[in-house]
């Protein structure tokens, strides 16, 4: 069923794809700021409870519906669930807009409105980056959305639906992302009610809980791209990242595609005393990461590794189904 709900859901998302807020994303970020503000207390402890609640309540709640689905009997019921869970978890349209729209200013010539798309995408300052280091982060940052939009919900989804859980596992997964994320930000805003600790706590879980899902999709891009050259670099350069989890995948996109990845990141936007925007330096352009310089043709390459991924995990479901059945 696994697969059946996968497959649908893609179809689903990519026929008729959710706004960027739509009604569940503007209910998560409220029921994370309500949670934050009323358990946040400043303490580890407080924010160990809050990051329970935050992500537990939804994830249990998704269960709950499941076993109530299944106790119903209806299978075509507990498959609607599935699909409606992952058509609201997982999908390409929810950060793919961006990446066209970049790629298609750059092939246009229009280097001023990539920069200000990236900008935008990022809410960061880009100043007068070179185009080799707009297409180098576009290339980053859409991997690195792909995994947490697609294959690290697939991990999650396919495990715990293996014991039972249905389609919590997407939920657990994208509501630890969204809160590690968003308290993040609001710790680093003044006057906000997030403690340090709450982000700090929300950043942990978050790194034990997409420690697998990041492995896997550096696996299965090197499996369907350039195996031997990933590997080197994942195990090679994979540390060189600042974050170990993001260093993995990127790694191996830059060994599958031949591409040089890694450099300074992006920054968000400074400002001094007076409210003044200070600029960032441009990012190095990571020149002791082995591979060609980041190309605009290097995104159709990237396009490529996704959907082979993809239809990697799809086959991997049917035989894990097939296995179900004849076994």
């Amino acid at each position: 069923m696994a697969f059946f709900a996968i497959a649908l859901a893609l179809l689903l998302e990519q026929v008729r794809p959710l706004g960027v807020d739509h009604p569940v994303v503007t209910g998560q970020r409220r029921w994370l700021q309500l949670v934050g503000s009323n358990v946040d207390a400043g303490g580890l402890q407080h924010g160990w409870l809050a990051w329970v609640l935050a992500v537990g309540i939804p994830t249990l709640a998704v269960v709950g519906v499941h076993w109530f689905l299944a106790w119903l009997g209806g299978w075509l019921l507990v498959l609607a669930w599935s699909v409606l869970v992952l058509y609201l978890t997982l999908g390409f349209r929810q950060f793919s807009h961006h990446f066209t729209g970049i790629r298609d200013a750059l092939e246009t010539g229009d280097e001023e409105r990539a920069r200000a798309l990236l900008a935008a995408w990022q809410q960061v300052d880009v100043g007068a980056m070179p185009r080799s280091e707009i297409v180098r982060h576009v290339i980053e940052h859409s991997v690195l959305a792909a995994h947490r939009h697609v294959f690290g919900v697939l991990t999650w989804f396919s495990f715990l639906a293996l014991i039972g859980l249905g389609p919590a596992g997407a939920v657990f997964y994208r509501s630890a992302e969204h809160a590690a994320r968003a308290w993040h930000r609001e710790a680093e805003v003044p006057d906000q009610p997030i403690s340090p600790a709450l982000s700090r706590v929300a950043s942990a879980a978050w790194h034990a809980i997409d420690w697998l899902p990041a492995r896997m999709t550096a696996l299965g891009f090197a499996i369907v791209g350039s195996f031997e050259d990933a590997i080197d670099v994942w195990r090679n350069h994979a540390s060189r990242f600042p974050d170990s989890n993001d260093g993995v995948i990127l790694a191996a996109t830059a060994g599958a595609l031949g591409v040089r990845l890694g450099g300074a990141s992006l920054r968000p936007v400074s400002a001094d005393a007076a409210g003044r925007p200070l600029p960032n330096p441009p990012a190095p352009a990571g020149e002791e990461f082995p591979g060609d310089a980041a190309r605009t043709s290097h995104f159709t390459q990237v396009v490529g590794l996704v959907w082979r991924t993809v239809a990697l995990w799809l086959l991997l479901l049917v035989l894990l189904t097939l296995a179900h059945v004849l076994g």
